[in-house]
């Protein structure tokens, strides 16, 4: 098992330029079902999660070819239906979350697929509800085969429908709206995600053919077509990415020139950050975060104590709060951090805890962290990576603590986060790859 062995308390200096968007790429890359013609695709991040899905695609029948480091072409012409039943599709399937995305292009397209139960991080209960309801109202009909835990779907005849989510999934509209894209007549999304990332899969099948209407609010209208074409798509930078380096600056005292972030994508993102009295200035497309000895969170207008929440876009993105939260230990006063969406993304905070910070957990929810002001550094420990987000948030701790720190199952980091010690080291970071087991294995 491979671990990060980091020496903390080194500020950094550089720049650093976010990798394409894990989240955004799960959709981009399963829309290239919903046409023969070829697609092509850049930006695209080398982690394994995505890596994961291409190998799908190709099993699938997808003619993939890797032009450069971040860009490949795709064309969907001769996919083999028969793959579903397979193994090999139910080992793959069953272990990637993102697998539940090719479903809809394939209804779409098809007028049938399977899809295995979908894996994925451990955060609590990530329901699939909203896809399949999604499905259900276009027309499609579900068969739980509890013996070989599949879903088969039958959908030769997609109609379109007034939908009303319960939830505003983003990977939830995506999927609906790709298998909306090829339905007869008009569907309507309301409460629909309008995250930037559900808007650049919208403005592709645009640019394929799709006529998608409302792009960017919560209530999309998409009128079927009969057939979409090829396209070429760059993704946008990864926002969590973006988030974790300016906490990453902040916790160690390091100025950093973050690149090519595409700002005006960000939401909220960089104002949260400033809340924490972290300073960060619009330097064209990137964001400069000079070096800061000590920043200090604000309070309401009345005095109150901040809380910092997650909410669907355009609120703050729960994939933040870990870095928030672990930024926060060191700042200058009190924040209350409430996780709505996951009801165990905030169970790693006892190593935090172990490190020094001072942070209360209230409920599976809420964290009310005390910000020592850098009164003292956090200490380095050895600790487990739980998830992907997680385990980013205790490598910036470890960055920035005295001593040395072992993170073990950076297996769970580098599926969102692409050659991560390569690119800190750069920057002159003390963190080297090594191999060692996790204590008790």
């Amino acid at each position: 098992m491979n671990a990060f062995e980091i020496t903390g308390g080194i500020k950094l200096k550089g720049e650093i330029t976010p990798q394409g968007a894990k989240n955004e790429a799960l959709q981009i890359l399963s829309a290239v079902l919903l046409t023969e013609q070829k697609v092509t695709i850049s930006n695209i991040p080398d982690i394994k999660d995505v890596n994961k899905l291409i190998e799908l695609l190709g099993d699938l029948g997808v003619i993939v070819e890797r032009i450069n480091k971040d860009t490949y072409t795709f064309e969907a012409k001769n996919i083999d239906l028969n793959f579903f039943e397979s193994d090999t599709f139910k080992a793959k399937g069953g272990g990637l979350r993102g697998s539940i995305m090719i479903v809809g292009p394939l209804l779409a397209r098809f007028g049938k697929a399977a899809i295995p139960k979908p894996g994925g991080d451990k955060i609590g209960r990530r329901r699939l509800d909203t896809h399949f309801i999604g499905f259900e109202k276009l027309g499609a009909k579900f068969v739980y085969d509890s013996k070989k835990a599949f879903f088969n779907v039958d959908a030769t005849n997609l109609q379109g429908a007034y939908i009303l989510l319960d939830e505003a999934s983003v990977t939830g509209t995506a999927n609906i709206v790709m298998a909306a894209v090829l339905a007869k007549g008009t569907t309507t999304i309301y409460n629909a995600a309008c995250e930037p990332y559900l808007q650049q899969l919208c403005k592709m099948l645009n640019r394929m053919g799709a006529k998608i209407s409302g792009i960017g609010s919560n209530l999309l209208t998409i009128e079927g077509v009969k057939v979409l074409g090829g396209t070429e798509h760059r993704m946008l930078p990864d926002m969590i990415e973006i988030g974790s380096f300016i906490g990453m600056a902040a916790m160690t005292e390091s100025e950093i020139t973050i690149k090519d972030v595409c700002y005006d994508e960000l939401g909220v993102i960089p104002e949260v950050f400033k809340k924490l009295g972290i300073k960060l200035e619009r330097r064209g497309d990137d964001i400069y975060v000079p070096s800061q000895k000590h920043y200090e969170i604000d309070t309401f207008i009345d005095g109150s104590i901040l809380t910092i929440a997650d909410s669907p876009w355009p609120g703050f993105t729960p994939d933040l709060l870990s870095i928030v939260l672990v930024v926060a230990t060191q700042a200058k006063g009190n924040v209350l951090i409430h996780q709505k969406m996951f009801e165990s993304r905030l169970f790693f905070v006892d190593k935090l805890i172990d490190m020094g910070a001072q942070i209360i957990l209230c409920d599976p929810h809420r964290a009310t962290v005390n910000g020592i002001d850098k009164k003292y550094k956090l200490r380095g420990i050895s600790m487990t990576s739980p998830d992907i987000r997680a385990g980013v948030s205790l490598l910036i701790a470890a960055l920035s603590a005295e001593g040395k720190s072992t993170i073990y199952n950076i297996e769970q980091i580098e599926r969102g986060y692409q050659d991560i010690d390569t690119r800190l080291r750069a920057l002159g970071a003390q963190i080297k790859r090594v191999n060692a087991d996790a204590p008790g294995h």
